[in-house]
C-alpha cells in the first residue's frame, strides 16, 4: 500500500490541472489514516480500499490548482478522484 500512496501523491505533482502537488508530509498523513481506518474495521492490515476511502478528504485539500481550474470548476477532490480511477490498484500478496 505504500507504494500506491507514493505513486498517487507523486500522481498530483505532474497532474496538468495541479500547480503545486501533494507533499511527503501528506504521503505520511495517509498511511498513518488508512492504518486507523484498517484498525477501527477490525482489520491489523490495509487494503486499497481504506486508502481509496481516505485519499479525497486527505489530499484535495493539501493540492493546489492552476488558477484556469476554478473558472472551470474543477476542484481537487476532482483531480484526486481522477487519480484514483487511473491508477492501478495493487493487488493481494500472498
Amino acid at each position: 500500500m505504500l507504494r500506491y500512496i507514493v505513486a498517487l501523491a507523486a500522481a498530483t505533482r505532474t497532474h496538468s490541472h495541479v500547480e503545486v502537488g501533494a507533499s511527503p508530509r501528506t504521503e505520511l498523513d495517509l498511511v498513518q489514516m488508512s492504518r486507523a481506518r484498517a484498525m477501527l474495521l477490525g482489520r491489523d492490515f490495509v487494503i486499497p480500499e481504506d486508502v481509496k476511502a481516505l485519499a479525497v478528504p486527505a489530499v484535495a485539500h493539501r493540492i493546489s490548482l492552476r488558477p484556469e481550474m476554478w473558472v472551470r470548476r474543477i476542484t481537487g477532490a476532482h483531480v484526486v478522484d481522477e487519480l484514483l480511477h487511473r491508477l492501478p490498484v495493487p493487488r493481494a500478496s500472498g
